[in-house]
């Protein structure tokens, strides 16, 4: 008997697992990344788009100490339209003030890009795009400070 339930239980996470997003797509949707699954939840409670809410499950993330809250990056770029920097006044005081803080955050100007963080894994490859259109300076000073891997000095 258990292990039918075990089985069962094997094969629904499979599914779910199946129905995940990328990256990119959950960012065509509009989702950043960030979102855990209990946001989704929240969200439900509010809008009754049931599409809606299939997208929100498909990018989120599981609300556990092991999901979000202890990934790591090697590093990141910080993508921005140049033309745009102008309506980012928070983003624009980080770059001026703090970027030099972290040099594991390289600058990139993208024509017509909205500002987003795009994290880099160990071997170079973006692992996960945050838009921060809306962050304050001091929200990207926190997050990298908890993303980010520390430059170790060789």
């Amino acid at each position: 008997m258990w292990k039918l339930i075990y089985a069962g239980f094997l094969l629904i996470i499979v599914c779910i697992r199946a129905e995940q997003l990328s990256s990119k797509e959950c960012e065509d949707l509009g989702f950043t990344g960030l979102a855990l699954c209990s946001d989704c939840n929240a969200l439900a409670e509010y809008v009754k788009d049931q599409e809606l809410l299939s997208d929100c499950r498909k990018c989120c993330a599981e609300d556990s100490d092991d999901s979000t809250s202890k990934i790591v990056y090697s590093g990141a770029v910080l993508e921005v339209c140049m033309r745009k920097l102008v309506f980012y006044p928070e983003i624009v005081s980080f770059i001026e003030d703090e970027k030099e803080k972290f040099p594991s955050v390289k600058l990139q100007y993208a024509f017509n890009a909205p500002p987003k963080l795009i994290m880099l894994d160990d071997a170079g490859q973006h692992k996960e795009i945050i838009r921060i259109d809306n962050w304050k300076r001091e929200h990207m000073l926190e997050f990298l400070r908890e993303k980010l891997k520390p430059i170790s000095a060789a």
